[in-house]
């Protein structure tokens, strides 16, 4: 039994951390997972911004509702659920993803959690586990699932790697030059193929 496990930004939808950066004119906020592979540092680093310049949870998800998916993104994911199942593997976070989730058609997602307090000041976050996207996949594979995946960052790698099948998409060229075993793609319908063939 297969199900194939999918990043979402950068992936299915425009990285969330850049739009909101564009929107605030904090160009410190464009920094990603393609750019810091330490999720911990990077997050806790945002919170800084974010507490330093007074914005929270709110301000974050009125440019998270002018976001749409990537063109061809909706279409992709209805033809992939259409032979298979599909998990999104995330390290965003429940208050940002309902929205996108909704534009995608009500995926299945899993991601993290952020504490916010009641002034949606947000002071914190709680992933689900350690190495969660590896740790997901490992799951799926021990209660019977073989798992393909498909990401675009350094945090994608662990459950690439742990795939009977794993894909780069719209990723960075250091890391398809540090991982030439794993095939990239930029477009949707390459990317559809592949697992396809996979399955």
């Amino acid at each position: 039994m297969n199900i194939v496990c999918l990043d979402l930004e950068g992936v299915l939808v425009p990285e969330i951390w850049i739009a909101f950066s564009k929107a605030s004119g904090i160009p410190e906020l464009k920094r990603t997972t393609r750019d810091e592979p330490d999720y911990n540092k990077l997050m806790n680093w945002r919170l800084g911004i974010l507490k330093d310049h007074g914005l929270g949870l709110k301000e974050i998800q009125q440019t998270i509702a002018t976001i749409d998916p990537m063109p061809g993104a909706r279409e992709f994911l209805d033809e992939l659920r259409a032979i298979t199942q599909v998990i999104i593997v995330s390290d965003t976070f429940t208050q940002f993803a309902t929205p996108l989730m909704k534009k995608l058609g009500w995926p299945t997602i899993f991601c993290n959690t952020l504490q916010v307090a009641e002034d949606g000041t947000v002071t914190g976050f709680q992933m689900r586990a350690e190495k969660s996207k590896l740790v997901t996949v490992k799951a799926l594979q021990s209660i019977g699932f073989d798992t393909i995946a498909a990401g675009d960052s350094f945090n994608d790698l662990g459950m690439i790697e742990a795939s009977k099948a794993g894909f780069l998409f719209r990723s960075t060229e250091q890391i398809k030059r540090d991982y030439p075993q794993y095939p990239a793609f930029e477009e949707y319908s390459d990317l559809l193929a592949a697992i396809k063939a996979a399955l």
